[in-house]
């Protein structure tokens, strides 16, 4: 059984239809990337796996080997979120929530878990400082680090680069490949398709028209061509 499916969503808020007619199925392992036009639906898509808003129509089926308090996600930041107050070890240790069950304090096991993630993120020499001092790359670090704290199986990431300098952006996208090498599946949303799509295993393209397949059927159909040679002249 898939990890993951979506089956003929329709979607969109208090019963105003966004988009509809989205399929996908998702395996272990995959590197999914969502693109689409601005408010073509695709956070909105996020939103609906995760389990904040409820399809109009048909129906998110999580497997076996998924519940939904194993995701991890990093939505995308708001001014007020990139100048929360909080130190950085807080912010990780946050996202061992979903562990807690009815216990009221951290376990040391859920801590050595937060300082795991941290050193994989390279945040660890961080730990200390406000959230708010530290750069774009390292505030998106500390947040995927914090998003590990909640799984070991799929990462949802909604424009995790947006507003990073080239050379942050590329750390961040060989980060996120090595955690999808190392068996953790990914679903993205990402405006820079030119960079993304190298690493993705498989497309999902949100809008009017959809389309669900892996990068190579993607960038052969008529919607992946037009859409990418769109993207390169802007």
């Amino acid at each position: 059984m898939s990890l993951l499916e979506g089956k003929n969503l329709t979607l969109g808020y208090e019963g105003r239809e966004i988009v509809k007619d989205i399929n996908f199925n998702i395996e272990k392992g995959d590197y999914l990337l969502i693109v689409g036009e601005n408010g073509a639906g695709k956070s909105t898509l996020m939103k609906t796996i995760l389990g904040l808003l409820s399809p109009i129509d048909g129906e998110i089926i999580f497997g076996e080997d998924l519940k939904k308090n194993e995701i991890g996600y990093l939505p995308q930041q708001t001014i007020v979120q990139r100048d929360f107050p909080a130190s950085v070890w807080e912010i990780v240790l946050s996202g061992c929530q979903g562990r807690l069950g009815k216990k009221p304090f951290y376990s040391a096991e859920l801590k050595k878990l937060a300082r795991e993630n941290m050193e994989r993120m390279n945040v660890q020499s961080l730990s200390k400082r406000c959230y708010r001092e530290l750069s774009g790359g390292q505030q998106q670090r500390v947040l995927l680090a914090r998003a590990l704290c909640a799984t070991e199986k799929i990462l949802l990431l909604d424009e995790p680069v947006a507003g990073l300098d080239p050379k942050v952006m590329t750390e961040l996208y060989s980060l996120i490949d090595e955690l999808n090498k190392n068996g953790i599946t990914i679903i993205m949303i990402s405006h820079d398709i030119s960079v993304a799509v190298n690493y993705a295993s498989h497309i999902l393209h949100v809008d009017k028209k959809t389309f669900f397949g892996t990068k190579e059927e993607y960038m052969k159909s008529a919607l992946g061509r037009r859409f990418l040679l769109t993207e390169e002249v802007e």
